[in-house]
């Protein structure tokens, strides 16, 4: 063999090493990679849990300056998935008829209601469905003496907004304060007794406030 071929045959058998020393160096460097993933895991990644703030809780007003207002009521606005009682005061002119004060005092509550709730309160977390613009009355020739006829008739309002108007004024001096309201609306559609319960209160989107018909007073 020529010097020239055992040159070339040398040069074959060099790279060849080369290449089997690459395969063979490739595990090792599989080996460090995969140390690496397991390294940065041990890293911490838990920086503590997520700010939170205490939904639906206010702090309670002041008792005098409370009643220095006026009378002091409560009105039910929705917080999370549930109606939730908030301190109001309304004015109500001193000796008021009884019936003319309950007419008062319904339509102070709708106010109320349609009312944008207050920075604190849409902090907290609180809501109402209730708009604006809606009157209520007093009962007709014929309706019981404790029925409320609202602008908008009730079957037209929506779940939430039905119950909370139908929880506030059950438990307020518009009603006669045992848990039901009778409600109506401008038209001549029958009268219905509306009780508020405490399903109605915590699932006031999913679940009507029970009612009956009334046939008259």
């Amino acid at each position: 063999m020529s010097s020239e071929r055992r040159q070339r045959a040398r040069a074959v058998r060099a790279r060849a090493g080369l290449n089997v020393r690459g395969l063979l160096a490739l595990p090792l460097l599989g080996l460090l990679v995969a140390g690496c993933g397991i390294r940065s895991t041990e890293v911490p990644t838990d920086f503590g849990p997520a700010p939170s703030r205490v939904r639906c809780s206010l702090s309670e007003p002041d008792a005098a300056t409370q009643a220095s207002r006026g009378l002091a009521v409560q009105v039910f606005l929705l917080c999370g998935s549930s109606l939730v009682a908030v301190d109001r005061s309304l004015r109500v002119p001193d000796g008021t008829a009884d019936s003319a004060r309950r007419v008062l005092v319904a339509q102070g509550l709708l106010d109320q209601l349609a009312k944008t709730p207050s920075a604190a309160e849409r902090e907290a977390g609180y809501q109402t469905y209730v708009r604006g613009g809606m009157t209520v009355s007093g009962p007709r020739a014929k309706d019981p003496e404790d029925t409320l006829r609202l602008s908008t008739p009730p079957a037209e309002l929506s779940a939430y907004a039905l119950a909370q108007v139908v929880c506030t004024f059950s438990d307020s001096a518009a009603a006669e304060g045992d848990g039901s309201v009778v409600l109506g609306g401008p038209t001549t559609a029958p009268l219905r007794r509306y009780d508020c319960t405490d399903e109605v209160r915590s699932r006031p989107g999913s679940l009507q406030p029970a009612s009956s018909e009334v046939t008259g007073g």
